[in-house]
């Protein structure tokens, strides 16, 4: 089985970096450099596991500074609601979140929002899209198409992510996110119980964030100016580095907490 899911990793991070080598990515790059440029911010969103895709766009090493991470439990930390509103899932499922976690936020024109989920319907998701689009940002998804047209839209708008994004990045995740059966020891392997492990969305979408930071990176270096990245705050002169550059942002490239 550690075979087989290895082969269903690394097909499937080929296709991505050959995506991308043929320009695939470029639309959103293009989107994310322009922001920056102009001061703003790339704000990430993602619920769920897909809440690791933020944290790969926002705050960490070799990333990109003018970046910041939305996450439900803004909505205790920065708001109102008790703790245990995020348990379960239903808050991810929640329409009306969206507007809630809005105004706790200081976002600007010039931001633009990339926002992950694998199904692309869950009401926070699709709210979120619609708000950044209707305040007139522009909105990256990374979601699986597969999936996302497999399934019933959550929102009363009727819509996926997929449908509401300027630009959308197939995460090439299967419906259902796994793709291994259990028992499987290699190809042709029988199915033993009619369930499925070894998820990959998590995996694409990680890819995918730092493909995006490198070729806004890159893009960026080509005009002859510094990329603004982050260092470590592991190694001697981190700190120093990355709170000079996050001082132009202040509050805006918050951490998550």
């Amino acid at each position: 089985m550690f075979v087989a899911f290895d082969e269903q990793v690394r097909t499937r991070l080929s296709e991505l970096q050959s995506m991308a080598q043929s320009g695939g990515l470029d639309e959103a790059v293009e989107a994310m450099v322009g922001s920056i440029r102009n001061g703003g911010v790339l704000q990430a969103f993602g619920t769920g596991h897909s809440q690791a895709f933020a944290m790969e766009i926002a705050g960490r090493a070799g990333g990109l500074i003018p970046t910041h991470a939305i996450a439900l439990r803004d909505t205790v930390l920065k708001g109102d609601r008790p703790a245990s509103d995020l348990k379960g899932g239903l808050l991810e499922r929640d329409t009306n979140i969206a507007n809630e976690l809005w105004e706790l936020h200081d976002f600007h024109p010039e931001d633009v929002f990339l926002i992950a989920s694998n199904s692309g319907v869950n009401g926070s998701i699709v709210g979120i899209a619609l708000r950044a689009k209707e305040e007139g940002h522009t909105v990256i998804a990374v979601t699986s198409l597969e999936h996302t047209n497999a399934v019933t839209p959550k929102h009363p708008s009727g819509k996926r992510l997929a449908e509401i994004a300027d630009v959308v990045i197939d995460n090439l995740a299967p419906f259902g996110d796994a793709t291994v059966p259990v028992g499987a020891s290699g190809a042709g392997a029988p199915e033993s119980s009619g369930v499925m492990a070894g998820a990959v969305s998590s995996i694409t979408a990680a890819y995918i964030a730092q493909l995006l930071t490198l070729a806004t990176a890159a893009r960026i270096e080509e005009t002859g100016e510094t990329p603004p990245l982050y260092l470590s705050a592991n190694i001697p002169g981190g700190d120093e580095h990355n709170d000079a550059l996050k001082a132009r942002y202040g509050e805006r490239i918050g951490s998550m907490a």
